[in-house]
């Protein structure tokens, strides 16, 4: 008898790990044993790896981990994190709330490990097909393909999404496959690669104007004595993210149902009107950093280091002496070009790629727009359902991809797919219930 999961997560990042996490103090507390895997094409448990600079902090309390807004007696906690591994009462005394980056990775990294038997490494989501019973749409097929080229079916009456972001390039770039353009996503470890060797000078542009476009800047002009790095942003200066008090009250996630009960024109007002929180803004602390870096360079006479402002990509081509950008001065409306050894793209992410995995049941989606609780429409009579976490940023918020959500948003999904129910729907019988068994082993070979 085939093995049905009440829900199969695609990804295991920050979001389906809540997830997880919800899932297993939900059957803690009812009484239920849900029967759930996660597919996650990385080899290993890794968060935004190409961004681990060292000294980078988080830019959220870490009392918006996993876990606290939902459950602070959880053992997923940060803080239980900490005394686990010693140092709860060092970490006290560097009086913050904001961690290391890569401190946070370790958490993250941390809690993964207690999910071993459900997380299945190395498994690329490549299609979704529906399964029907009786002629109704009740549950759905995922088939993924592991790094030795196998490809394995597994069955489950719901999907819940937790891919993140996919790198995004300027239109300038596009057609432009080339290894000295790299995405700030790839950032660590590639960039190491290409200046590796190179006495210097390598002229190294950063092409954006946000957070990871400046940390880049900052990490090349400190940490590489070789390089020239130039950062071309399309405003006028950096401008400071916006974290006060009272705006920060927009990523809690009661805040969730405000804007989810407003009507678009009032979500988009509320989206331009808080945009500095989250979109193109840095730091305050790093924007003074990058000031007085540039500041000591006129001091000392030996403008090392640049910025392009109000200068947008509009081209971009593979050159005899490197990648060469033909950039517009706004302001002017005027057009010049330079060369660069090495482009550099914080250029930010699209979060669409689950309308992809999802075009081979397309048919049965009725609309884009999720629920509040995350869901979309299916065709009615459909007892499938299909879940998006960190996609919805227009209907559910900024805060939507980002961290500050995620215990709750976990709960809000669960309490979707389970309710109340005495039993997990994999252990239902009679129409539309399906057995739970073992893991399943069947394995496709793909055509070679």
């Amino acid at each position: 008898m085939e093995l049905v999961y009440d829900f199969i997560g695609i990804g295991f990042g920050p979001s389906n790990l809540a997830l997880a996490i919800a899932t297993r103090e939900h059957a803690q507390r009812s009484g239920l044993a849900p029967h759930v895997c996660f597919l996650e094409k990385k080899p290993a448990f890794n968060w935004h790896e190409g961004m681990l600079i060292d000294g980078s902090t988080m830019q959220i309390s870490f009392l918006k981990d996993l876990v606290t807004l939902r459950n602070p007696a959880s053992r997923f906690t940060f803080v239980n994190y900490l005394n686990e591994r010693g140092r709860l009462q060092d970490f006290i005394n560097l009086k913050t709330f904001f961690p290391t980056r890569e401190e946070y990775t370790d958490y993250l990294t941390w809690a993964a490990s207690h999910f071993t038997d459900q997380a299945h490494y190395g498994a690329e989501v490549m299609s979704v097909e529906p399964h029907f019973e009786d002629g109704r749409f009740v549950a759905m097929d995922v088939l993924s393909r592991d790094a030795n080229g196998e490809v394995s079916r597994r069955r489950a009456r719901n999907l819940v999404f937790g891919i993140g972001g996919i790198p995004q390039a300027p239109a300038a770039f596009d057609g432009l496959e080339d290894a000295r353009v790299l995405h700030s996503a790839g950032y660590r470890g590639g960039i190491e690669k290409l200046l590796a060797n190179r006495p210097g000078p390598v002229r190294v542009a950063v092409v954006g104007g946000g957070q990871s476009a400046a940390e880049i800047f900052e990490d090349l002009a400190s940490r590489f004595d070789n390089v020239e790095a130039t950062l071309v942003i399309r405003g006028s200066a950096l401008k400071p993210s916006d974290d006060s008090p009272f705006v920060n009250q927009i990523f809690n996630p009661s805040f969730t149902d405000t804007i989810f009960n407003h009507s678009q024109e009032r979500r988009v007002a509320l989206f331009d009107e808080f945009r500095n929180t989250n979109y193109s803004v840095v730091d305050t602390d790093l924007i003074e950093t990058i000031f007085q870096r540039m500041y000591q360079q006129k001091v000392r006479g030996e403008e090392r280091h640049r910025m392009l402002t109000n200068r947008e990509v509009v081209h971009a081509e593979v050159a005899a002496d490197g990648i060469e950008l033909f950039l517009r001065d706004a302001p002017h409306d005027q057009m010049h070009s330079e060369s660069f050894d090495v482009v550099v793209l914080a250029t930010g992410y699209r979060r669409d790629y689950h309308l992809e995995l999802l075009s081979g049941i397309q048919e049965y989606i009725q609309g884009a727009n999720v629920d509040r609780h995350y869901r979309l429409p299916l065709s009615p009579g459909s007892e499938a359902g299909i879940f998006l976490q960190g996609c919805c940023e227009d209907s559910h918020g900024l805060s939507d991809t980002l961290l500050s959500v995620l215990a709750i948003r976990s709960q809000e999904v669960v309490e979707s797919i389970f309710g109340d129910q005495a039993q997990p729907c994999s252990a239902r019988s009679a129409h539309g219930s399906l057995q739970v068994q073992t893991e399943p082993r069947v394995a496709l070979k793909l055509a070679r």
